[in-house]
């Protein structure tokens, strides 16, 4: 006779509920994360986003998750976009600023 164990170990019990801010946060960093790859080339107006991702970088580091301070940051990025003087660097820009938008409208899955 083959003994069954009776424990339910499952990866779903041991995982963490997130909570609307942890998803959103998340998901802004992978949209920084791919940023920062179609950025790895130096064109015009580069030192902007670049400072623009530095400070980025410090209030994704920051404990709490302040919507409005995101929020500020996306309306930035759009600056930011404005004065890149590089046409297809612009467009690819703009791509993230949509992502990042999308990544402050998620929640968590039911």
């Amino acid at each position: 006779m083959t003994k069954v164990c009776s424990s339910f170990d499952s990866s779903k019990a041991k995982r963490k509920e997130l909570t609307d801010a942890e998803v959103k946060r998340k998901a802004v960093k992978l949209v920084i994360s791919h940023m920062k790859k179609k950025i790895s080339q130096e064109f015009i107006g580069s030192e902007h986003v670049n400072e623009w991702i530095g400070d980025m970088d410090k209030l994704l580091d920051s404990s709490e998750f302040n919507l409005s301070e995101y929020i500020q940051m996306r309306r930035s990025l759009n600056d930011v976009i404005e004065r890149t003087m590089d046409e297809s660097m612009r467009f690819k820009l703009r791509d993230s600023w949509c992502s990042f938008g999308r990544a402050l409208d998620k929640k968590v899955k039911l």
